[in-house]
């Protein structure tokens, strides 16, 4: 599907009728449906192949321009005779006043659209059947029985109340109101459980995961007990997509060998982000880590250089401080998380740059450092001031300030401001340079030596 968004104002009601007048100020086309979902995966920076319906139009390039621009490999049944389905949305003040469809059913096209995915079958760590009740999909079964046959798992985000179709899948993502017209209402959590482990047992499922809005999701799986995940998102804005999102990063875990729980921990997550912002939208690789650090649960912010360059870039959209360090850090000790404590403090977001292995040596001699670049970097991201932790190869970090231009770069001891690497390219960006202290009789350098002589 074309996604559009036309973005105005209003503040009068028509005299010709009792609606609201828009002023369009601006307008803008997105993938949606299965389009979106394809998106979230690529998102991730995982290959991703879209099998779908659309027209042999202007819409259909569009989208397929869109796409490809973002890493989809385009697989398309393209209809001579049937459009490609358009959904136009009219919001003011980030609230929707109106939405227009048009669309034709596409169940003629059903049968070719099976058998071009049974054919992409042997390229695929794992199949997503995204229904959204347009027809495409009405050879499922067809679909199930290749991906079980070939032992790839097919994952389904159903529509309307034939579940019997999907039958043998390893995964169904309903919502709440998807589940309940199949199973009947659920008047309590132990209902809810019944009723999920009941249905997931008659479609013969590994995974059934119910999302339920503000409620969060429960994943019912082959063999181990329900579990429900509360809801990670902070603000919702529009739960368009959100079911996209879902099935994509559960999918993606799933391909990737995550545990059943984590790949659903992950998209949960994923559909905390997404609801936060207006129209059908992704998770980005950055959003999860940071989202991830936040709540303290892995990916704490071990980055190469480029994922930290769009890290520090979403952080300033959103009007956060940037700061940044850089050293070697090789026996971390007091005075260290005392000065990145302090280094914190000048700002929302820290970054802490690390000297790598040879550049250690050749600022400090043969023996240094004691711990590789791995662990120093390890132990650096698990303190709670350190948001990003980057490793760098030469010997002071001024190359990578000038990529990263902090908004803040602090640096501990007794420099003057001119004398700090990258200093000068902060300055002419109108960040800050500031020095620091150290704690007093802390230092990597007595710590050794206090090693070594009780080792003598």
């Amino acid at each position: 599907m074309l996604d559009e968004y036309w973005f105005g104002d209003t503040g009068r009601i028509s005299p010709e009728a009792p609606v609201p007048v828009v002023r369009m100020r601006a307008a803008e086309q997105r993938p949606g449906g299965a389009a979106n979902v394809a998106l979230n995966i690529a998102a991730l920076g995982a290959r991703t192949v879209l099998a779908a319906v659309v027209g042999e139009d202007e819409r259909g390039r569009l989208l397929t321009a869109a796409l490809e621009q973002h890493g989809v490999r385009c697989e398309l049944v393209r209809s001579p005779t049937l459009p490609t389905i358009h959904k136009l949305r009219v919001l003011a003040r980030s609230q929707q006043l109106l939405r227009i469809d048009a669309e034709q059913s596409l169940d003629a096209c059903a049968g070719e659209l099976a058998a071009l995915v049974t054919r992409l079958l042997p390229q695929a760590n794992a199949v997503i059947l995204s229904d959204y009740a347009k027809g495409t999909l009405g050879r499922a079964a067809d679909v199930v029985a290749a991906c079980r046959s070939a032992r790839v798992p097919v994952l389904i985000d159903p529509k309307g109340t034939d579940f019997q179709r999907y039958r043998g899948a390893y995964a169904l993502t309903p919502n709440r109101g998807e589940f309940e017209a199949v199973v009947g209402p659920c008047a309590d959590e132990a209902e809810l459980t019944r009723k999920g482990e009941a249905l997931r047992e008659e479609l013969d499922l590994t995974l059934l995961l119910v999302t339920r809005g503000e409620q969060g999701m429960t994943l019912f799986e082959q063999g181990s007990e329900p579990i429900t995940l509360p809801t990670r998102a902070r603000e919702v804005f529009d739960v368009t997509g959100a079911g996209d999102t879902v099935i994509a990063l559960l999918a993606a875990g799933v391909a990737a060998g995550l545990p059943a729980g984590d790949a659903a921990a992950l998209a949960n997550l994923g559909a905390g982000i997404v609801v936060g912002k207006i129209g059908v939208a992704t998770a980005s690789r950055s959003e999860l880590k940071r989202a991830l650090h936040a709540q303290g649960s892995g990916g704490r912010g071990l980055v190469d250089v480029p994922e930290l360059v769009a890290l520090v870039a979403e952080a300033k959209a959103r009007g956060e401080r940037v700061v940044f360090t850089n050293g070697c850090f090789d026996i971390l000790h007091a005075g260290h998380v005392s000065y990145l404590e302090e280094a914190k403090s000048c700002g929302d977001r820290l970054v802490v740059a690390v000297n790598d292995d040879d550049s250690v040596r050749r600022l400090k001699g043969t023996g240094r450092p004691i711990n590789g670049l791995g662990d120093r970097m390890a132990v650096l991201a698990g303190l709670a001031a350190v948001d990003w932790v980057v490793p760098f190869g030469e010997d002071t970090p001024a190359e990578l300030i000038a990529k990263v231009l902090p908004d803040v770069l602090v640096k501990g001891g007794d420099y003057r401001v001119d004398q700090i690497a990258g200093g000068d390219t902060v300055l002419k960006n109108g960040g800050e340079v500031r020095v620091l202290g150290f704690k007093p009789g802390r230092s990597t350098s007595a710590l050794i030596d206090a090693v070594r002589k009780t080792e003598r």
